[in-house]
């Protein structure tokens, strides 16, 4: 028995799904003009389209940081998207926002805990799997980073490209969020690789020895006179490379941690989370 699909039908799913027309004309025949059977269809699709698509790079996006309204955990979310065109589109910005809020009200643990949340009567993961039908485009959840501390400071720089979150040992306060934002600012902006010496691996703290050892002998230097200058080679890069011992940016006469003690005196900086698109 053939059922008619009227316009008004087609139209009213697109409404719902943002699929578009002929694929909503279709989902509504092949599911005999049940809505819900049609949603279901599109969404099977957007599965297809995911699968079909799994082998594309998805480099772009947005990184969403927030923290809860007391100021004392936060999360970062990549949502990843195949081209630059998609990820400056507004409703795949707000979408973002969205999945990122809901993550944050529920402490999700990861990435699979996020993708089961409900949102708008289905869940995460399916509301994904329409934006795939809707956007032609591989979009996932990527990347999910959380920071709790007595404070954590949110800043998302450059158009969404790059997510930071700042953990500071005392309660928020304006003289705490205004640290923190500048803090937040040093990271984005300097990449270090970890808070302090100890946060660096040994794996890395061996390679770059490695590394200057090599260049020290090259020039014709002793190994025992190559392992004293290595050891200052070593200090140089942890003073570019970890957060606290990096030259305070916005006042190269301080340190990030002499910045940060300046003001508050018992003021520090306990753990940082960076995420940039596509890293």
């Amino acid at each position: 028995m053939s059922v008619t699909i009227s316009a008004a039908d087609v139209n009213k799913l697109r409404q719902q799904t943002g699929a578009g027309m002929m694929d909503c004309r279709k989902a509504l025949v092949e599911s005999e003009g049940d809505f819900e059977k049609a949603i279901d269809y599109l969404r099977a699709k957007g599965q297809k389209v995911a699968a079909n698509r799994s082998d594309r790079e998805a480099k772009e996006g947005v990184v969403i940081a927030k923290a809860n309204p007391d100021g004392n955990y936060g999360v970062i979310l990549t949502l990843s998207a195949e081209t630059d065109f998609v990820s400056k589109n507004g409703e795949f910005i707000e979408f973002a926002l969205e999945v990122a809020e809901l993550a944050l009200q529920n402490m999700s643990s990861d990435i699979e805990a996020i993708k089961a949340l409900p949102m708008g009567g289905v869940t995460v993961a399916e509301k994904l799997l329409e934006m795939v039908a809707k956007i032609g485009e591989k979009i996932d959840i990527v990347r999910y980073e959380q920071v709790n501390a007595d404070a954590v400071i949110p800043y998302i720089h450059g158009n969404y490209r790059i997510g930071v979150l700042v953990g500071l040992n005392k309660p928020v306060s304006a003289n705490v969020a205004t640290a923190g934002k500048d803090v937040a600012m040093q990271i984005a902006a300097m990449n270090p690789l970890g808070l302090d010496v100890d946060s660096i691996s040994e794996e890395t703290i061996a390679r770059e020895k490695a590394i200057a050892i090599e260049q020290i002998m090259a020039e014709g230097k002793a190994a025992d006179m190559a392992e004293k200058i290595a050891a200052g080679k070593l200090n140089k890069f942890f003073k570019d490379n970890t957060l606290l011992q990096q030259l305070f940016v916005k006042d190269n006469s301080k340190t990030v941690a002499e910045y940060v003690k300046s003001v508050q005196a018992d003021l520090t900086v306990v753990s940082f989370r960076r995420v940039a698109v596509g890293a």
